[in-house]
């Protein structure tokens, strides 16, 4: 009889694969990670032919002849992996049974307790990573791989440039493996080391001489009213706002920290709009000096005392402001017939041209007309008369005049009769006191 033995080679993987693998004859337990031997006797049908019988062994299987003691009673009974033994018909040799040698699958090595280990690849120094890797270890195998901040390109680790992809939300700062965040002025960077908050610089440390306002990523300086900004955007400096306009007190401006206030000369009172002058009627107010025989005439900021009128030879006194020379007295011959005394005011620099006053006859006799004309008084030529009818005429200022003055015109109305031939006047002795202040 023959016996036949089927034994296969072990074939190992190469050195540089980290995959494991079993020789033929014996296949990978995935739950312990070993090879245990295949059962060729039960999983190849009709292992063995004619009157052999399959013997499994540790990576292969026997062929023995069925009736061969030599070849039966050192193994199993053939047909124990079948059918359940047959009833012992005698004593049975007690043989030592043969067992499986361990064998490990590629990545792994038997330890002291005889089990299979996993070969750390990267602490031995067995791998095979580029001197710019890093080598991770893995059950069975190991792994080439960059650091964090760098990336495998054609088996090289080379910088990631971080900021080109936007990490940081302001500024950034590439470095070799990693990438450095900052904010511009007026941010803080996050605890997150990428993104930017901004900074309140009016609570943390106000940058302002008044009012601070918060903008995103800076700040604004604004002053009080009556305060103007200065050249740095920081501090604020007094406004004089009566440079500004000579508008906005009528009389005198005075400018004050943040503000300003009018104030007016004496003799009058500022209105309630804080900027207007109201003349004081003292006069009216009684308040006054003049002695109990002068009259008190009041004017714009101040008054006078007018004495009462005294009418000179040869005139005589008709009543209080009028004098007449009597016609048969020789020496009213060339005299006006009458003087009237009138007073009136007028404030300063008042805009021309400016009709002032008005004279007109009170009789008109037939065929009769009348001739109106400065006859004294108006040196600076600042007045005119212009007639505006047959009685009547107008006194114009035709050039400012300043105060505080007193203008004193005879203003004389010249009556021409010819049908009885007859030549007479008749005069207005007006005073004007121009007051110092135009309002």
């Amino acid at each position: 009889r023959i016996l036949t033995a089927f034994t296969l080679a072990v074939c190992l993987s190469s050195p540089g694969k980290a995959q494991q693998q079993c020789t033929n004859g014996f296949d990978l337990d995935r739950a312990s990670g070993q090879c245990l031997d295949i059962d060729e006797c039960r999983t190849i049908p009709e292992a063995c032919r004619g009157d052999m019988v399959c013997v499994n062994q540790n990576g292969g299987y026997l062929c023995v002849p069925r009736t061969n003691p030599v070849y039966r009673s050192p193994y199993l009974n053939p047909y124990s992996n079948i059918y359940p033994p047959p009833p012992a018909q005698g004593p049975v040799p007690n043989y030592p049974t043969a067992t499986r040698p361990l064998i490990c699958r590629f990545g792994f090595q038997l330890d002291e307790n005889n089990q299979c280990a996993d070969v750390d690849e990267c602490a031995s120094d067995s791998h095979q990573c580029n001197p710019t890797q890093i080598c991770i270890n893995t059950e069975g195998g190991y792994t080439c791989s960059c650091t964090e901040g760098y990336w495998l390109l054609e088996g090289q680790c080379l910088d990631i440039d971080e900021c080109r992809y936007g990490y940081c939300q302001q500024l950034c700062a590439n470095v070799p493996g990693s990438y450095s965040c900052t904010c511009n002025p007026g941010f803080t960077l996050n605890d997150d080391g990428r993104s930017c908050q901004d900074v309140n610089e009016c609570t943390s440390e106000n940058p302002c001489t008044q009012t601070c306002v918060n903008t995103y990523g800076s700040f604004l300086c604004r002053c009080e009213p009556g305060y103007e900004l200065e050249a740095d955007g920081v501090n604020c400096s007094d406004m004089d706002e009566c440079s500004f306009s000579e508008f906005l007190c009528q009389h005198e401006c005075v400018n004050g920290p943040g503000s300003y206030y009018c104030i007016c000369p004496s003799g009058y009172n500022l209105l309630d709009d804080s900027r207007s002058c109201q003349d004081i009627n003292e006069c009216e107010n009684r308040n006054f000096t003049c002695t109990s025989q002068q009259t008190c005439y009041n004017i714009p900021g101040e008054y006078k005392c007018l004495d009462p009128v005294r009418c000179e030879e040869p005139y005589l006194q008709i009543n209080d402001n009028r004098c007449m020379c009597p016609a048969e007295n020789p020496g009213c011959r060339d005299q006006p017939f009458t003087i009237l005394y009138r007073v009136m005011d007028m404030v300063s620099g008042r805009s021309v041209p400016s009709d002032i006053f008005q004279m007109q006859a009170t009789t008109r006799y037939p065929g009769a007309y009348y001739i109106f004309q400065i006859k004294s008084g108006n040196e600076g030529r600042e007045f005119y008369m212009r007639q505006t009818g047959p009685i009547s005429a107008t006194l114009v200022m035709t050039r400012p005049v300043k105060g505080p003055r007193t203008v004193e015109l005879d203003l004389e109305m010249i009556t021409v009769n010819t049908v009885i031939n007859f030549r007479g006047s008749s005069v207005i002795r007006l005073r004007i006191f121009v007051s110092q202040y135009s309002f």
